[in-house]
């Protein structure tokens, strides 16, 4: 990992959850690592690279994209490919199923889910859950307040998560020493 760190999350919920890892140093990287020291919300490589990179840096820029879908394209230029390390952490099919992993809900998302296969698991929070604002950061925020409980929805999720080969995650993104309490559970 290089010395600077980039973190960029697409909605609130995703961001919620980056600020309270971080903020209860679970990740293998801090908050003054990152670029402006908070999680960015910018969604196209060229984009990045106009806000943020054309400031002086020493070194490499390690890129985190907290995204659901595994086709978004990050293109940056070629005077910039060589100076950041882009790393997409994949929450397919979306951020939410933590809740519903959380709920200890996977088999009845997965019911209804083979009923409707459109169904998101943030419309399931919403229609089966109650969860009205389950998009929102203060929602995620307030419901993941205990930091126990949202390191125990992201290893319930590692666990029934198919993660492709050379695919992050937000498991992968732990620290050593928090994967290890988990390590051995099942």
């Amino acid at each position: 990992m290089g010395k600077y760190v980039a973190c960029i999350c697409e909605g609130g919920a995703e961001r919620a959850i980056l600020d309270l890892l971080l903020d209860n140093h679970k990740l293998k990287f801090e908050r003054k690592q990152l670029i402006e020291e908070e999680v960015l919300r910018c969604r196209g490589g060229g984009e990045f690279e106009k806000r943020y990179l054309r400031k002086e840096f020493e070194g490499k820029i390690t890129v985190y994209r907290i995204l659901d879908s595994r086709r978004e394209k990050f293109n940056l230029s070629k005077a910039y490919e060589d100076k950041v390390d882009v790393k997409n952490v994949i929450t397919a099919p979306e951020i939410e199923k933590l809740i519903i992993c959380n709920e200890g809900k996977i088999k009845e998302y997965e019911r209804e889910l083979r009923k409707n296969h459109k169904l998101k698991p943030s419309t399931y929070c919403k229609t089966f859950l109650k969860y009205a604002d389950v998009k929102s950061y203060d929602f995620v925020t307030e419901y993941f307040s205990d930091i126990n409980v949202l390191l125990n929805a992201v290893y319930e999720y590692r666990c029934i998560s198919k993660v492709k080969e050379n695919e992050v995650t937000l498991w992968g993104l732990l620290k050593e020493d928090v994967k290890k309490k988990y390590e051995g559970k099942r």
